[in-house]
Order: C-alpha cells, then structure tokens, then sequence
C-alpha cells in the first residue's frame, strides 16, 4: 500500500492539496484610479483560493494610484507592484505582466472591477474539467456604480441566480464576430495560449476584441452561469471612449476586422462580421471619424453591398454632418436610464 505523502494528519494533507492546485495570476492594470484600487486589490487577496499570484502595474498615474498600491504592498508583501514612467496603454502593460507570471491561468483585472471572494476558486475547478481546447473561461457579472451600488448584469439573471438568456459557449468565432457577448474582466485564460500569442497586440488601443477574434479560431470557451465579477460603471471608461470624437479605438477596431475576415471560413461567419461593420460604420458617423467610414466600407464590400441604411450612413459621411455632441448627450441619457432602471447592458 503506498504511502500517504503527508502523514494522517488533516491540516498537512490541506497544504499538500493546496501546494498541487494550479498557480493563477492576476495582472492589475491601474490609470488614475486612487479612489478604487484598494477595494480591487483587496477583493483579490480576500480569494477563498490561496494559490494567487498578484502583479500590479501603475502606468503612470498622476493621482495617488501607485501610492495606494504600495500601501497595500505593505500589508501584503507578496504583492508585486509596477511602476511605469509613462503610459504605455494597456495591451503593453498587461504584455509587461504576462512576462512576469507564473500562473497556469491568467486574469486580466482593471484596478476599479471587484472579484467575489469564491471567483477564483469557482473558475479553477471549472477549467480543470474542461478539455485542452478551451482557452478561455468566463461567467456573468454584476454591474455597480462608482459608489459601488449594483445596478444590473450583463446578462439579465433569475431568482436562482442563473442567466435567463442563452450564452454562446464552446465553439465561439461566429458569435464572437456578430455581437460583445464575453464580458471582459469575467475572464480567466491560459497562459500558454497567451503566449503562444505574443501576448496582447500592442499597436491597438484596447486588447479584448482582438483576444476574442485570435482565440475562437482555434480554442474553445466556456460559460459559467455564475455571477463572480462586479464590474464598475465609470465616466471616462475605455467603453466610453467609443463615443468621442478624437478616439482611437474605431481605428483599432478596423485593424481587428481585417484580421478576423482572414480567418473567416463560412458564409454564416462573413455574414456576422459584414454585420458588425454595419454597426461600426454607423459608430464612425456618430464619432464624425468619416475618412474611417468608408475604410470600413473598403473592407465590408469584400463580402457583400452596403444596404439602404449603410448607404444612407455613408452619405451622411459624405457631408460630414456633426452630429457626436447630440450622440454623446442621448447615449449618456439612455445609460443613466438603464442604470435607474437595473437594465445596464453593456454595448461595444
């Protein structure tokens, strides 16, 4: 009979177990959020799951972000803690953490977003029983304001807690093209796959949908009907940035719109992404990124003719009509009314 590695007794046979669990890393990319930090790097030390590796990265904040982050150092010397001379943007600073973790998986977490104490936990023994093809496991999340009041889901939930709305899972690249479904910061991916990647593209704005259309080729995701993330509602987010005028991120997007017709192999997978086109012509116009517009036209007339309302768009590109004040006010009116109502849904 072989022989118990750790002996009868049951405190030693719980670090033998926990020795053996999977490393996770949490990279903590912070820009001038002092008055959130703590609380996100608190949720992650309070992790009911004791094999958690945490590197946070300040990328040159002009508040007290870094100072908060090294108090907490303080409290919990296995903290590592970054400090950029300058904003790199965060495809390079999460690309400066992956270099420096260990974890078999990775989280990627804004320094305003909360994990629910069991998130890792739940999210280890969820991908230690899929198969090697998935890259990417991810659950739903609460919605809360910058004072920390829940103000909905990303996908609206039952009295058991559970999505009331199917979730694309498994083989994703169609959905991932048609429509923003994953939530980002609900992720937790491989490293290896991460890697095997380069890393984060780091001539783009923002990594997700790139991520997104790099993975679901060739990997699985997971759903976890689980609600384990709170993600924080701010003024001035990435997401936001979508509606000014001067953003990068629709010249960003283009980028990944061509890399994912690369990969497209179906009329069902050109038609979804001849889809989000549309969705992002209309997106130049609003932001009066005209000359982007009909880049983006370039691209869409490779799988197919642009409708009425494209056309229209298009036309109106033409003229260049302003209108991103008026954008900019109705789509602030319309979030502050989802959000009274607990009907916040996040589009991008």
């Amino acid at each position: 009979m072989t022989e118990n590695p750790v002996g009868a007794a049951p405190g030693l046979l719980a670090d033998y177990l926990s020795s053996i669990r999977p490393l996770v890393t949490v990279i903590c990319i912070s820009y001038n959020h002092e008055r959130f930090i703590t609380a996100s790097i608190q949720s992650v030390m309070d992790q009911t799951y004791s094999m958690v590796e945490l590197l946070v990265i300040d990328n040159n904040s002009s508040d007290q972000s870094a100072a908060r982050a090294e108090e907490m150092q303080q409290k919990y010397p296995n903290i590592q803690v970054i400090r950029n001379a300058e904003n790199v943007g965060n495809c390079r600073a999460f690309n400066q953490g992956l270099k420096r973790a260990k974890g078999r998986y990775i989280i990627d977490l804004s320094a305003d977003d909360l994990l629910h104490p069991d998130r890792i936990a739940r999210q280890v023994t969820g991908f230690e029983r899929l198969a090697g093809d998935y890259a990417v496991l991810f659950s739903n999340a609460a919605y809360i304001d910058e004072n920390g009041r829940l103000i909905g889901y990303h996908y609206p939930i039952g009295q058991t807690g559970e999505a009331t709305v199917q979730v694309p899972s498994g083989w994703v690249f169609k959905e991932i093209l048609a429509t923003y479904f994953v939530s980002t910061p609900t992720m937790m991916m491989r490293r290896d796959v991460l890697e095997s990647l380069g890393g984060y593209d780091e001539s783009l704005s923002y990594e997700d949908f790139d991520f997104w259309v790099r993975t679901a080729r060739n990997y699985r995701y997971h759903y976890q009907d689980e609600v384990l993330t709170s993600k924080r509602i701010v003024r001035h987010s990435l997401s936001g940035q979508f509606r000014e005028r001067h953003s990068t991120l629709l010249a960003s997007t283009l980028k990944v719109c061509y890399k994912a017709f690369d990969q497209c192999q179906s009329p069902e997978e050109y038609r979804a992404l001849a889809g989000r086109i549309r969705w992002f012509i209309r997106q130049c116009f609003y932001t009066e990124q005209f000359d982007l517009a009909f880049r983006f036209r370039e691209l869409l007339e490779y799988m197919e003719k642009p409708d009425f309302r494209t056309t229209v768009i298009l036309q109106l590109c033409k003229w260049q009509v302003p209108v991103n004040g008026l954008y900019r006010h109705y789509a602030q009116w319309k979030q502050n009314r989802q959000m009274s109502r607990g009907e916040v849904r996040m589009v991008v």
